[in-house]
């Protein structure tokens, strides 16, 4: 503990008087450490900090942490080096490392039923757009008012489609980003609502606004069903409480009782 102590104030003066710089190493070897980066670390961390995230500085960060931590276990084990202690220190500061990841896929996974809860709504705007555009310029029009999460994905859509890309494959890339309820589905009605003729397309659409309906109705019943449980839970916390100081009042009037 001494040493780990001993250690965190030297990297703090080395830092403060600049003879250590963690970032200018990050930054001159920034090209070999962005390997390390996760393909959908990017997708993750946008969707817990926003889109105008910096990514690059995010990652950055990550990797000043795992270093700092396999110096602190350096230093930890300096008294006793040998390889085991060295491999310690290396998987200690890989797990930091990977822990931003981790957090911000959690934080994701945490929030994918308020994502399953926003697309009915997103789709639909989408549907009114549709009605005066083709689809690609209906989804291109609709990612400034869209939720923010979806703006990431929407945009890798619409350039895939522009780069000329006429199949499925960029709807049902954006379905596997927000695996959420009837993503596929609805990806792939907006794929052959796209394809359709002029005069197929009133049909079309009309069968997507009734999906759309049902899935807004099942947000509806998904969200009461949400409160109900949330107030019988806040309910049996309540009589449990309750239930508990009533029993401890008791055994504490009890003991009084029979100490006189």
């Amino acid at each position: 503990m001494e040493f780990l102590i001993i250690g965190a104030i030297t990297l703090f003066i080395l830092e403060r008087r600049q003879r250590l710089s963690t970032g200018k190493f990050i930054q001159d070897n920034s090209s070999y450490l962005h390997i390390l980066m996760e393909d959908d670390y990017a997708f993750y961390a946008r969707s817990k900090y926003g889109e105008d995230l910096d990514i690059g500085k995010l990652f950055d960060l990550r990797v000043r942490n795992g270093l700092i931590t396999i110096v602190l276990f350096f230093f930890i084990f300096i008294s006793e080096l040998n390889f085991l202690n060295i491999i310690a220190s290396l998987v200690a500061g890989y797990f930091v490392f990977k822990l931003g990841y981790f957090n911000t896929k959690n934080y994701y996974k945490k929030h994918l039923h308020e994502i399953d809860a926003m697309l009915p709504y997103f789709l639909k705007n989408l549907e009114i757009l549709i009605q005066h555009y083709t689809v690609p310029v209906a989804i291109a029009r609709s990612i400034d008012d869209a939720p923010e999460i979806f703006r990431p994905g929407l945009r890798e859509l619409i350039e895939k489609i522009n780069s000329g890309d006429s199949s499925i494959n960029p709807y049902m890339d954006f379905a596997k980003q927000y695996p959420v309820r009837d993503s596929m589905r609805m990806m792939r009605l907006l794929y052959r609502l796209g394809l359709g003729a002029q005069e197929n397309k009133q049909n079309q659409l009309l069968v997507f606004a009734r999906t759309v309906s049902n899935l807004q109705n099942k947000a509806r019943e998904q969200k009461y069903k949400d409160r109900l449980t949330n107030m019988e839970r806040r309910t049996l916390y309540m009589l449990v409480a309750t239930g508990g100081g009533v029993m401890a009042i008791l055994l504490l009037s009890m003991l009084l009782y029979f100490q006189y």
